[in-house]
């Protein structure tokens, strides 16, 4: 087959995604549709996911899902180009979390590898939330269905326990959430070696607390919801530095307090600077990151999407997904490990400008 070369089709999932793109400039706004008395810092360029994966000899059918990048409060996302020797691609919409999904396909391929690559242009703003309200209200319908359990996050018995000991006291979302995010930060180590990002086991990381970004900010989200406090994990990538960052995938989390909006938090970044710098938690540089990443985000993280227990669109030929951040793949019906592509056949690039 020729290789093609395309824009996307909007299909009925392209009114959602003009609809994503039609936002305003997110370095103008703090997330609240108010300008901040310090404008967040801001960075932009073009980010290209590639994939080239060897097809079987024989194989019937490769099936590919990526995460697609959209816009936000924080991020713009557009001027989408899309290439590969695919046989067909389509957008789809997951609407338990919300996830946006380039779907590619390959039938009876005469190819050997099968290529697609991506390309988006963005704009991403700072995230400042640390200006919270000095009053709270009742938590909103929508944001009670982040209190609930995942199957690797339940808020009942040993977790609900931990997070009633780590909040005692503590009257407010802000406070519970603070108390949460200093015990991790506190009592945690971030190992190195995890593959991945981790696989946010939570009953797991409660007799062990190491690992990397994903097991940090499930605990949160974890504790968080067995506090009565709304919470996620934001799954993403950075673009802090030019050229190859395959390797800058990362988790965050968040909190939501009633008028007030969705708060950062990143306990994972504090524990990398300390084992990067070889830094203490008294040392200065340690408390200030502390400080900042409870309320604030760099301008250099993208946002994917939130969820655990993914059923993608279309429906993979497998038990849910733990997590929807690296593009899953199956051949033939049968899914490839959940890092398969992203260890061997995935490269992404950016370009700022």
């Amino acid at each position: 087959m020729a290789t093609c070369s395309k824009r996307l089709r909007w299909g009925w999932a392209g009114v959602l995604i003009i609809a994503l793109l039609g936002c305003d400039d997110p370095a103008s706004q703090n997330g609240d549709g108010l300008v901040p008395d310090n404008p967040p810092a801001v960075a932009s360029g073009v980010i290209t996911f590639s994939i080239n994966h060897p097809i079987p000899v024989g194989a019937k059918t490769v099936r590919i899902w990526l995460p697609y990048l959209t816009s936000n409060d924080y991020q713009s996302a557009y001027t989408v180009s899309l290439t590969g020797n695919f046989d067909e691609s389509q957008l789809y919409y997951e609407p338990e979390n919300g996830n946006v999904i380039l779907f590619a396909q390959w039938l009876e391929s005469a190819e050997i590898v099968a290529r697609l690559s991506y390309s988006v242009a963005v704009k991403r703003a700072e995230m400042l939330k640390n200006q919270f309200p000095p009053v709270e209200g009742p938590v909103p319908v929508f944001a009670e269905h982040y209190l609930g359990a995942t199957s690797l996050g339940p808020v009942d018995g040993v977790v609900a326990d931990l997070a009633a000991e780590i909040v005692q006291g503590a009257t407010t979302t802000v406070d519970k959430a603070r108390a949460i995010y200093d015990y991790i930060v506190v009592n945690s180590v971030r190992d190195p070696e995890v593959a991945g990002c981790g696989k946010g086991d939570v009953l797991s990381l409660l007799q062990n607390l190491s690992g990397k970004c994903v097991d940090l900010s499930a605990v949160f989200v974890a504790l968080a919801r067995a506090a009565g406090v709304p919470a996620r994990e934001i799954f993403g990538t950075r673009i802090s530095k030019t050229g190859d960052i395959t390797g800058n995938y990362h988790c965050r989390a968040e909190f939501y307090v009633p008028y007030y909006g969705w708060v950062p938090v990143d306990p994972s970044d504090v524990r990398k600077l300390m084992l990067n710098e070889g830094l203490t938690l008294d040392d200065p540089a340690v408390q200030s990151g502390l400080e900042y990443y409870f309320g604030s985000q760099t301008e250099t993280y993208l946002d994917f999407y939130t969820g655990r227990d993914i059923v993608l669109s279309p429906p993979q030929n497998a038990p849910p997904l733990n997590y929807f951040m690296y593009p899953q793949a199956e051949i033939d019906g049968s899914p490839l490990e959940l890092l398969e592509i992203y260890e061997n056949s995935l490269s992404v690039t950016f370009e700022p400008g």
